[in-house]
Formats: C-alpha cells, structure tokens, sequence
C-alpha cells in the first residue's frame, strides 16, 4: 500500500514549471528520501502534498485522501517539520509543546518525556534564546509526540551544524523503533539522509529521476576503470566517461552482476576490469553532472 501517490502532479508559477508531470509513489512504513539540488521542485511537492499549495494540473493522495481535500482530521496523522516553519518563539519549549497537545488526541505524554530527554532541551527555557538547532529539536519534538503515521520533513538539515545533524539523525534512528510510520524527508544533505532511508526519489528540474529502493539503487550502479583499453569508445548509457591514455572510467547504472562484467571483458579484451560500488552521494553527484551537461546542450542546440 502506498501512503502517498502523485499522478501527473504539476504546479507552475507564471511561465515557471516548478513540478512536472511528477509520478511518485511512497510506500507505507518506509523512509523515503527525496533528494535534488536547490531549486528542484522539491518544497514545491511537499507543499501540494500537504496541501498548502494546490497543484495547476494532476492530483496527488495523502493516507487515501485527496491531498487538496486535507483537512484538521488528516492532518492531526501527519507530522510536519520544515525549514522555514515559524515557531512562536516567545514562547518557552514547555509552554509550546502544552499549546499543542490539546490538538492531537493521539498525544502520548511518555513519548514526550522520552524525547525532551532524547533531544537534551531545556523545557524552561524561551525558544527565542535557543540556537537554531535546538528549536528544529523542538518542531521535531512537537511533531512525534502523537505518533503520526506519516512524518514530512522538508530540509530539516538546513543550516545546521554537523554536530546537530548528527544528534537529529540519531534521534530519529532511536524513535523509528518505537512504531510503525512513514517518513518523507526532502534534502540535499544526502550522507544524512543515507542513514535513514530506505527509498530514493530524485527529482531534477522538477522531473522525477527515479523512485526505487536504496538497495536496488545501491545494486546497479558501479564506478568501472578499465586499464590498457587504448581507443576505448564510450558505453552506451554510462555516465562521467573519462579516458586518459590507457586508463578508462565511467559509471555504470545497469549493473547486473556477472553477466555485465562479461560484456565488459568481450568489449575490452586483455584488459583489467575493476567496477567498484558507490555511495549513495556519489551516485546522486553522478546522475547530477549528467543532468547538468544534458540541459547545458539543449541550452546550445
């Protein structure tokens, strides 16, 4: 089942095509991480999603609901956490998570002393004099303590320390033991969100790349050097393809095992072959110098 679907998904701002034709699928329990640069589309998404945006053509659901029909009800079983969310920063961390309780019947008091503790914020204290870390703890806090099905997180990482990021992204691990949810996290800060995901949806110009699991994508994508192949021509579909002398390289994304590597060894023959895996940040590098040299030549044709 999938808790989130886009069909066509479109919005565009004036003559600007933020998101096209986007078809996304987010299956239920799984952590999916929407990545692409700055620009992408990717807020855009979240924003019709939740329905804070409508789109100008398409349709996405939400839990089974239209996402435009989104009401009090749905959104009572979906935490929200983004980068430009506005707190009441007056307010000490106390006295907002008591403003919020009352709006979500599934509030578990437990789970928010577990997290007050988990995160180290200081209940007393106003959010106005916490650093901009601690106050994404809070939204985060806020947004887990009545166990929403479905977690969004857009840009959570954004302007936070390494330190930060790393505590965030280690309170998350902790909390996902603690139920079955859904979590949608929009990023470009991809070593954190490789910790957690177990999806990747790439989204580039406002055009979904691809949408698949970590493991299948970590599975068929290999960096290739082949040494004493001279003349080498470039193989069909491979990215960043670089020859110097009798050094051969470029990424391979259909890689299948030993039938790939076989067509490897006919194609250059008494040569060494090496394919090596890839992390999830050098694929997502790979796919977007790709992308980038694809429009630079549509710019000039």
């Amino acid at each position: 089942m999938n808790i989130i679907e886009t069909h066509n998904l479109t919005r565009r701002f004036g003559r600007t095509e933020a998101v096209h034709g986007l078809d996304l699928q987010v299956p239920s329990g799984s952590v999916c991480a929407l990545l692409g640069p700055n620009g992408a589309g990717k807020s855009t998404t979240i924003r019709m999603l939740l329905n804070l945006l409508h789109s100008t053509s398409g349709r996405a659901t939400v839990m089974g609901t239209d996402s435009r029909k989104l009401g009090p009800a749905e959104l009572a079983n979906i935490g929200y956490v983004a980068e430009s969310q506005s707190l009441p920063l007056w307010m000490t961390v106390r006295e907002y998570l008591d403003f919020c309780r009352p709006f979500y019947p599934r509030w578990d008091a437990t789970l928010e002393a577990k997290l007050l503790d988990l995160f180290e914020l200081p209940p007393e204290r106003k959010m106005k004099h916490l650093s901009r870390g601690m106050v994404m703890k809070t939204a985060l806090l806020s947004s887990l303590a009545y166990r929403p099905p479905l977690l969004v997180l857009d840009e959570p990482f954004a302007g936070l320390d390494p330190l930060v990021r790393d505590e965030f992204v280690r309170g998350m691990l902790e909390i996902s033991e603690l139920g079955d949810w859904t979590v949608l996290v929009s990023s470009h800060d991809i070593e954190e969100v490789e910790r957690l995901c177990d999806r990747v949806a790439v989204i580039y110009a406002g055009r979904l790349k691809f949408n698949e699991t970590t493991d299948a994508l970590l599975g068929r994508f290999r960096r290739v050097e082949v040494t004493g192949a001279t003349n080498a021509t470039p193989v069909s579909g491979g990215l960043e393809w670089t020859q110097a002398g009798a050094l051969t390289s470029w990424v391979e994304p259909a890689y299948a095992g030993e039938s790939t590597e076989r067509a490897w060894r006919e194609r250059f023959p008494g040569a060494s072959v090496n394919a090596s895996p890839m992390t999830l940040r050098e694929i997502y590098l790979a796919l977007a110098h790709s992308e980038r040299a694809g429009a630079k030549k549509e710019e000039a044709a």
